[in-house]
């Protein structure tokens, strides 16, 4: 994500954001044989972070958590590992 790009819009960032906490889900949480993470998109989702407000990134987490049945904590131990030390 450029984020000198002028046509960079609010959308561009909570789609980024989104798209991490989806990839972490599934890559951590769900059967699936596909891994998602990648190191594009959790760069995108940490430039993402420093222009979101922290109510958007939550709002985020706790909707994602609920449409793929996560616990919101387990969620957060998950996206932010060295916040549990």
């Amino acid at each position: 994500m450029d984020l000198n790009n002028p046509e960079l819009e609010f959308s561009d960032l909570v789609y980024a954001y989104q798209s991490w906490v989806m990839a972490v889900i599934n890559d951590e949480k769900l059967d699936s044989e596909d891994q998602l993470l990648s190191e594009e998109i959790t760069d995108d989702a940490l430039n993402a972070m420093r222009f979101l407000p922290g109510e958007v990134t939550s709002a985020i987490e706790t909707s994602l958590a609920r449409v793929y049945e996560v616990d919101e904590d387990e969620l957060a131990s998950l996206l932010f590992p060295e916040s549990e030390e």
